[in-house]
């Protein structure tokens, strides 16, 4: 759209030439139908109170990925916690007790690579905050940036993710990344755990010079580091605390992992190498390749957060399904993994289907739903929190139909630390609207 003429937001500088308040006119009454149109469809679900009297769910199907499914069992919540699972469970008399006879009862999903919450309307800029100034950034908190009123956070909530590792995007060290539950009222209280990682984005291979001039400055990067942990250590000429440095403490001490994004063969093999060198804990993010150097990762036991699988092969003589039967390769050849979705915010609540596609193509369908849960939980050390359904860890769960890998299973409630959350959002809204106008 080009526009050719410009009129002044006001009158008083239309006698410059070069006027620093100068916007279209159409572009300022499309900004204004978009604000209108997201005044009354943006919060679309009231975060519930905090759970107070005991919540029984009774007669279903418990996964609780620790065993064997318990059927017809119950599962008892006490003050957001889990306070009894199985069979014959006593209970409160202030309980409220819900019949989930038929239903199924799981852990809620976690998505360990999104920008939920940092992105909102990629053609709007100041919706959209994933990167800083700078390409060395350790000291960015994703968390203290997550907006809890996205309206993709409700969307991914009732797609059955309740955990959501959110990052930022930029630079060669793009900042930490967080574990955030998907209910809440503010980023403090939506926090799971924060920091889970150093997010690293490994350079590209294919340009020698650009990938040398990357790798000199995140050599350099913890470099620093280090030496600023020396003197740190012995009080000794440090003028004052530098964020950047002290963000890195808990990755060069072995608290903190590093999460790489690579995906290329090269950059897999460089990444192991450096990590090796550096002696940092590697946690492989994307990993298309992962599966030619799986004895080098299975040895140093790596994990890799394998994803997205709904994608093309990268080759032209690789077969169609690469990527959909990676996990399924990974899984055989012995080396830790979980599956992740697409990065983007507005699909995380697909990541069902991406675990589905690989059980289509070899993995079996226990370990896809676990790789959604229990061993994403264990990979990121949020597993005394979430992942799996036991006794004082969090009711952060969903009673379902059917196996939410399906893809005609409905979610029909979730629970967050107990919490009741309402079950709508922006598509089920949509969706609602437009089975009322086939009614009439």
């Amino acid at each position: 759209m080009k526009f050719t003429k410009y009129k002044y937001l006001n009158p008083k500088f239309s006698h410059l030439k070069t006027p620093f308040l100068m916007i279209p006119i159409p572009i300022i009454l499309f900004t204004l139908l978009i604000l209108l149109s997201l005044s009354k469809t943006v919060i679309s679900q009231i975060p519930a109170p905090a759970q107070t009297d005991p919540i029984a769910l009774v007669g279903g199907t418990i996964h609780t990925l620790t065993g064997t499914p318990i059927s017809g069992g119950t599962v008892l919540m006490v003050e957001g916690k889990i306070a009894a699972v199985g069979y014959h469970v006593a209970l409160p008399e202030n309980a409220k007790v819900l019949n989930i006879t038929g239903k199924h009862v799981f852990p809620t999903m976690i998505h360990g690579r999104t920008t939920l919450g940092l992105a909102e309307i990629g053609a709007v800029d100041v919706t959209v905050d994933l990167s800083e100034v700078g390409s060395i950034n350790p000291n960015i908190r994703a968390e203290v940036a997550f907006h809890p009123a996205s309206r993709h956070i409700p969307v991914a909530a009732i797609g059955g993710v309740g955990v959501a590792v959110t990052a930022p995007t930029g630079g060669i060290i793009a900042g930490m990344a967080a574990a955030m539950l998907t209910e809440g009222w503010t980023w403090a209280e939506m926090v799971l755990k924060a920091p889970v990682g150093l997010v690293i984005n490994w350079p590209s291979m294919h340009d020698a010079i650009s990938r040398d001039r990357a790798l000199e400055m995140l050599n350099n990067a913890f470099e620093e580091a280090r030496k600023y942990r020396i003197a740190r250590k012995h009080k000794s000429n440090i003028p004052s605390v530098d964020t950047r440095w002290e963000a890195m403490l808990p990755v060069l001490n072995g608290e903190l992992p590093v999460l790489i994004n690579a995906s290329e063969l090269r950059q897999i093999q460089a990444a192991i190498a450096w990590s090796e060198k550096q002696q940092v804990r590697m946690i492989l993010v994307g990993g298309r390749d992962a599966i030619y150097v799986a004895d080098q990762l299975k040895s140093n036991d790596i994990p890799v957060l394998v994803g997205p699988l709904l994608s093309s092969p990268a080759r032209e003589w690789e077969g169609y399904d690469q990527i959909y039967a990676l996990p399924g390769a990974l899984h055989r050849a012995g080396v830790r993994f979980a599956i992740i979705g697409e990065a983007s915010a507005t699909y995380t609540n697909r990541l069902p289907q991406h675990a589905a596609a690989a059980v289509a193509f070899g993995l079996p369908d226990t370990i896809a739903m676990k790789s959604i849960t229990k061993n994403l939980a264990e990979i990121l050390d949020i597993h005394h929190r979430v992942g799996t359904i036991e006794v004082g860890k969090d009711a952060t769960i969903m009673v379902t139909n059917g196996n939410p890998l399906e893809f005609q299973t409905k979610i029909e409630q979730m629970f967050v630390r107990g919490r009741k959350i309402e079950m709508i959002d922006h598509h089920r809204n949509q969706f609602n609207r437009y089975i009322e106008r086939l009614r009439q």
